[in-house]
């Protein structure tokens, strides 16, 4: 029987083995890996000169690192904000019942699946000065005389950017609350009407209370994706123009690839890390308290 038991109980770690070497091989080892790198000078083959601590003092005594921390958290909570503003008030329209429904889902659910290379590779098309769409309308519409740079002109470029990450991401937490809305029982809003509660105070004692938990969750998932978001931006400016979208991410990889400073690039990721695991606390307690 004790054998039995033994046997029994190793068979867990069995079957989880292969994930956990998945895991240490794709995130653990990499992770380390980056930390350890941050301590050198170094152009990762023969040079590795250790300097400590002197690239996170660097960093932290260049003004300009936290310029970027403070932009790239201007662009979070922007981009972040129109993920709530779009995503629950098409998810409150979506939970009705009208016509279409389906199709409806279908179509504003797209964004969400592109992938975002193929994103930021349309939204440059339709940006294009020369043949993109919006100068083509604009100018048909007679709101403008002649192309606009968009990308490039320094007092849009950063709204630009935005406006086509809040279209990439919005659709994510559109699912979640409207999952939400979901679970929520309808005999709570008929105990309401009942109650003499108007629209507007089921919503507010009713709908949000519920939705806290799920809203919650999305908005920190949200948050440190689109912290350390590279791909979109790169692709339609390069952190361009004069620097006005040149966010971390964008800074860490040309420290990293134009200047060959793999060190100083090594310990700026590792810096968003403590970002990043600074806001899952912030996650965690908050859920917590809500919870008790």
């Amino acid at each position: 029987m004790k054998e039995l038991f033994e046997k029994k109980q190793w068979s867990g770690y069995v079957f989880i083995l292969p994930s956990v070497i998945t895991l240490m091989l794709l995130v653990t080892y990499p992770l380390l890996y980056g930390i350890y790198i941050s301590f050198f000078n170094t152009n990762l083959l023969n040079q590795w000169d250790f300097v400590g601590f002197s690239h996170y003092v660097e960093i932290f005594r260049n003004l300009e690192f936290v310029n970027r921390i403070v932009l790239t958290l201007k662009f979070t909570v922007a981009t972040v904000g129109g993920h709530v503003i779009l995503g629950v008030g098409l998810a409150i329209l979506l939970n009705r019942k009208l016509p279409g429904q389906t199709l409806f889902r279908a179509i504003l659910i797209l964004p969400w699946l592109l992938p975002e290379v193929v994103v930021g590779l349309l939204w440059k098309w339709i940006f294009n000065p020369m043949y993109g769409l919006i100068n083509h309308y604009l100018i048909k519409l007679h709101m403008i005389s002649e192309p606009f740079s968009w990308l490039s002109n320094i007092s849009v470029a950063y709204g630009a950017v935005v406006i086509v990450c809040i279209w990439k991401g919005f659709p994510m937490l559109m699912l979640m609350v409207l999952a939400g809305l979901q679970t929520i029982s309808e005999d709570l809003y008929e105990a309401s009407k009942i109650d003499g509660c108007s629209g507007v105070q089921s919503f507010r004692y009713i709908t949000i209370p519920s939705l806290v938990p799920v809203l919650l969750v999305s908005l920190i998932l949200d948050t440190v994706w689109w912290f350390k978001h590279f791909t979109i931006i790169w692709l339609l400016t390069q952190g361009g123009p004069a620097n006005e979208t040149n966010i971390v991410s964008i800074d860490i990889y040309k420290s990293a690839f134009d200047y060959f400073e793999f060190g100083k690039a090594a310990a700026m990721a590792v810096i968003v890390l403590f970002v990043c695991s600074f806001i899952g606390y912030i996650y965690r307690r908050m859920l917590n308290r809500d919870n008790d």
